[in-house]
């Protein structure tokens, strides 16, 4: 599925928004909100033509589309929440949000809750490993 934003490669995700049309960029703007309120902390970039956020290695993506906004957690964020994911069309890390529906931030604030924690556990395990 090809994004909606067609323009030359953002290189800000503030570029990137700023080429949705606006009922796309309203949701854009709202996820972009909920993941920086979410984890302050970690760092916005553009990965993959999309924006993204890292935090001890990337928790998660997103894009907008024609009818839908895309949130990009992982299989395994998928999988921990599957039940709360059913109203949703996903697939193995993609999680589809129409955009005839609210966002549903608290799910979206507990799924990058637990990308956040994902991978402390694997930098804690990485740094045992070179220890």
């Amino acid at each position: 599925m090809k994004s909606e934003i067609d323009t030359p490669k953002p290189t800000t995700v503030d570029e990137y928004i700023a080429a949705a049309s606006p009922l796309v960029k309203e949701y854009l703007v709202q996820l972009r909100s909920i993941i920086k309120q979410t984890v302050p902390q970690a760092e916005e970039c553009i990965s993959y033509e999309m924006p993204a956020y890292k935090l001890n290695g990337i928790l998660i993506y997103f894009d907008g589309f024609a009818k839908h906004v895309s949130l990009f957690p992982g299989a395994e964020a998928i999988e921990a929440f599957k039940d709360e994911l059913v109203d949703y069309k996903t697939s193995k890390g993609t999680i589809r949000f129409s955009l005839d529906k609210p966002l549903p931030i608290t799910l979206i604030k507990k799924i990058i809750k637990y990308r956040e924690k994902e991978n402390l556990v694997k930098l804690n395990r990485k740094t045992k490993k070179a220890s």
